[in-house]
């Protein structure tokens, strides 16, 4: 959408800080030892307690809260209680959420505990490159220049990018133009970044894999070559100059 009255962007505001604010406590609550079921509950109550509506829930059917993915699931992940959390589990969480009419969507990866598998590498290179990506992007950029500075910065740590997943428009409903917001360039996507617009823009980081399959739940996403993946995610406002983070308070890079 693009933000064109006051209302819009308290609406906006006010949806982006529901989501941050669940994803934040989602990340603290979660232990080893709960299932991922629980910890999607929590995070539900949470939106409800706010007054919002799970998107996917709203959108797809989709069967949980939240998607909560653990370390070879991308994305997706469906909360189970058969899903226990172990220490040193990479771990990911994606929220988003209706409010009064506004859609707005973040999410992270992180490790549960100790880092006893090695993943924090991985986790800190995605942030990096979120908020590279981020602090590049204003009005009249082009979209596939953002995927090209995204891939471009995963394959100097190691990575690789999931070409299949990408960032999108958001604000009146979950999903919206720009419909792909890749992270590699997309020499086929002319389209650039338009002032006062609102997108959700994620990295997705990779060790082995290109491209994410869906397991027979029909939700799950896993690599094309296995390995493990790493997204973090904001909702933003495009401005002629730095952008405005919706979503800041989920203190992903904090």
């Amino acid at each position: 959408m693009s933000i064109t009255k006051h209302a819009e962007w308290i609406g906006m505001q006010k949806a982006s800080e529901a989501v941050a604010f669940t994803l934040k406590e989602m990340r603290n609550y979660a232990h080893p030892g709960m299932t991922t079921k629980q910890l999607d509950n929590y995070g539900g109550q949470i939106l409800r307690d706010l007054g919002a509506k799970s998107a996917p829930l709203l959108t797809y059917g989709f069967p949980g809260w939240t998607c909560i993915s653990v370390n070879n699931e991308f994305c997706h992940g469906i909360p189970s209680d058969g899903r226990i959390l172990e220490e040193g589990d990479l771990v990911n969480i994606d929220v988003s959420a209706e409010l009064n009419d506004f859609w707005s969507d973040n999410g992270g990866s992180f490790v549960l505990g100790e880092d006893i598998n090695g993943h924090q590498n991985l986790i800190d290179a995605s942030k990096l490159i979120l908020h590279k990506a981020i602090y590049n992007i204003k009005g009249g950029v082009r979209i596939s220049d953002i995927g090209h500075l995204i891939e471009t910065e995963a394959k100097k740590n190691g990575y690789k990018v999931i070409k299949n997943l990408t960032g999108h428009g958001i604000g009146k409903s979950l999903h919206e133009e720009p419909s792909e917001i890749a992270n590699y360039r997309d020499r086929f996507n002319t389209t650039r970044f338009k002032k006062n617009s609102v997108v959700a823009v994620e990295t997705f980081i990779s060790t082995i894999s290109t491209y994410a399959e869906t397991l027979n739940d029909g939700w799950t996403m896993v690599g094309n070559k296995g390995g493990f993946m790493a997204q973090h995610e904001h909702t933003i406002v495009i401005t002629d100059g730095k952008p405005i983070i919706l979503t800041e308070t989920n203190e992903i890079w904090g």
